[in-house]
């Protein structure tokens, strides 16, 4: 049975947003070159996104998460030292504290473009950012079965990640505003769930052929088959800005994988529950994070987020070790600890006020943690 599970690989992409360092506010325009003087430096592994003051990175294909703490703690790295020298920095957070999407500009690129004519004021307020988690599920039937059965996941992994409680200089009392702004696009959300990889199939192509979308990379579910890469994609969580938290959440979600593959291996599986079920915890954890608990459905009751971490952790030990990240998915517990991004940015600010700081001063203050947050050397590379 060995032999059938997948490589396990992993990719992840990041986006980050570009601040002015004196105002902490988001740059409206780039500067000439910028992208290709990235990707000169990090060879090739930088592109735009959809707003101009958005800024994306994307690993190679890696074979354990050392590669992929190396590759990410570079490019951020890389990155900074290159829009520094243009008095800009970068922060990886979901929402910035007060910058407003109404002063944004797109990208002038063909697929950006299609998508301002496409989803006309709705995308105009997509000043957010996240992060996705390949991870390199090679047989399609095998990748469908397991998105099937990972969603139930889904929100314990949302809750580890966030980091956007403020919109447009006002405390939205979520935890994850992003998913606010998200769930306003198409296709958005848990995806249904599908009896085989060729139903999935079905459901594209009858999208494309009725010229609704180009191709399924337009399908923007919480987590999705790659259209482009033959991995199972995690889109659900924010931008961490921990790359620790980054490390911590993208190896839960692969450790989680694998023991469904062990499940699967043996002809067993998580057991099924609706879309709707789900779409609780799914709002619970955008609402409170690890703060407010999820509900265990077999229990029937509302359970402590610390208690759910520790029933994964046993169910994904074989899982972690096998894949070397074990002190990866144990940085979980350091999290409910000591507060994903959204609970220090919120911490940040309430303690600037009590120190007399103005509510500018402090909205910068938060900027300027998640600047220093964003290029600390995570401990999984000491």
């Amino acid at each position: 049975m060995k032999n059938m599970l997948p490589t396990f690989t992993i990719g992840i992409e990041e986006e980050y947003l570009l601040v002015d360092r004196d105002s902490r506010s988001l740059v409206r325009d780039v500067p000439e070159n910028l992208i290709d003087k990235c990707n000169e430096k990090l060879d090739g592994r930088v592109s735009p996104e959809f707003l101009r003051s958005q800024i994306e990175v994307g690993t190679r294909v890696c074979n354990n998460f050392n590669e992929v703490a190396q590759e990410l703690y570079e490019l951020r790295h890389g990155i900074s030292s290159i829009v520094s020298e243009h008095n800009l920095a970068i922060m990886s957070a979901s929402t910035h504290p007060f910058s407003t999407w109404k002063s944004q500009k797109h990208t002038d690129a063909d697929r950006y473009n299609t998508l301002a004519r496409d989803l006309q004021s709705i995308v105009k307020r997509m000043l957010i950012c996240g992060m996705h988690v390949h991870v390199g599920i090679e047989d399609d039937e095998t990748r469908i079965d397991l998105m099937n059965q990972v969603k139930y996941f889904l929100p314990h992994l949302l809750a580890l990640s966030t980091s956007s409680p403020f919109w447009e200089g006002e405390n939205s009392g979520l935890k994850s505003y992003r998913l606010c702004i998200w769930n306003e696009i198409p296709r958005t959300g848990l995806p249904e769930h599908f009896e085989s990889y060729a139903e999935y199939k079905r459901y594209v192509e009858l999208l494309v052929d009725t010229k609704i979308l180009e191709d399924a990379t337009k399908v923007w579910w919480d987590i999705r088959p790659s259209a482009r890469y033959p991995t199972l994609e995690l889109r659900i969580a924010d931008a961490c800005t921990s790359l620790q938290d980054t490390l911590c959440v993208a190896s839960l979600y692969c450790a989680l994988l694998r023991m469904l593959c062990r499940l699967r291996a043996h002809n067993q599986r998580w057991r099924k529950y609706t879309s709707s079920l789900i779409e609780e915890n799914r709002w619970r954890a955008q609402r409170y994070g690890t703060d407010g608990g999820l509900i265990d459905f077999g229990m029937g009751k509302i359970v402590d987020y610390s208690e759910l971490l520790e029933e994964i952790l046993e169910l994904i030990e074989e899982d972690a070790e096998a894949l070397s990240c074990k002190n990866l998915v144990h940085h979980a517990r350091t999290i409910i600890q000591n507060g994903t991004s959204a609970h220090h940015q919120v911490a940040t600010f309430k303690e600037s006020q009590k120190n007399g700081a103005t509510k500018k001063e402090a909205y910068q203050a938060v900027v300027d943690m998640l600047i220093k947050k964003t290029l600390e050397k995570p401990a999984f590379l000491k």
